[in-house]
């Protein structure tokens, strides 16, 4: 079973995915979970930006999803070995990392942005919506970098990120084609909706 968990930058996927992890493997013991990030396939950041700086290019550039289903999507599929990575986007360089064996009953669990965009929609099994407003997503994700990020969402520094977002939504209604929608606005209350 391959599941997106799926938002935008802030809304809090990598701890939620991070958590489904270790409930799925404490329910069941001997069912492996692969955890896997949409980060590791970032594109060179020469790539990422190419075509400038604005929404479009952080939507249409910044992961190299042919990779991404060749590394993790298709082996995972046939039970063979996943390279959980490619590239590692701090150093902006290629990585190689060990293949990690999955077994027929793994459950691979994807964190990242855009995961439900027309290049991935018929890969999932399930998909969980981690909705945030942007006037939460924007200071929680910004708050990871330190002082000096504006936390308004319609701020000049945050218009390739929230632009980008948008042409995600408009795009592909990830909402809409959630399995699940879990509002993490609270991060103490977060409720969870399931599709009728």
């Amino acid at each position: 079973m391959a599941v997106a968990v799926d938002g935008f930058d802030g809304a809090g996927k990598t701890v939620l995915a991070d958590q489904l992890a270790e409930v799925i493997g404490a329910v069941d013991g001997s069912r492996d979970v692969l955890r896997v990030s949409i980060d590791g396939f970032h594109r060179p950041r020469a790539e990422r930006i190419a075509r400038g700086r604005g929404p479009e290019s952080f939507y249409e550039d910044s992961y190299d999803y042919v990779a991404f289903r060749r590394a993790v999507l298709a082996p995972f599929r046939r039970g063979e070995p996943v390279t959980p990575t490619v590239n590692d986007v701090e150093a902006d360089r290629p990585v190689h990392p060990e293949p990690v064996s999955v077994e027929a009953d793994t459950v691979l669990l994807v964190d990242g942005i855009f995961l439900q965009r027309p290049e991935l929609a018929d890969v999932w099994d399930a998909a969980v919506w981690v909705d945030v407003p942007f006037a939460v997503s924007v200071p929680r994700g910004n708050a990871r970098f330190g002082d000096g990020h504006d936390a308004d969402p319609e701020a000049p520094a945050n218009r390739r990120y929230v632009g980008g977002q948008r042409l995600y939504l408009e795009a592909a209604d990830p909402r809409g084609r959630a399995t699940w929608v879990l509002d993490n606005t609270d991060l103490d209350r977060p409720v969870l909706h399931t599709r009728a």
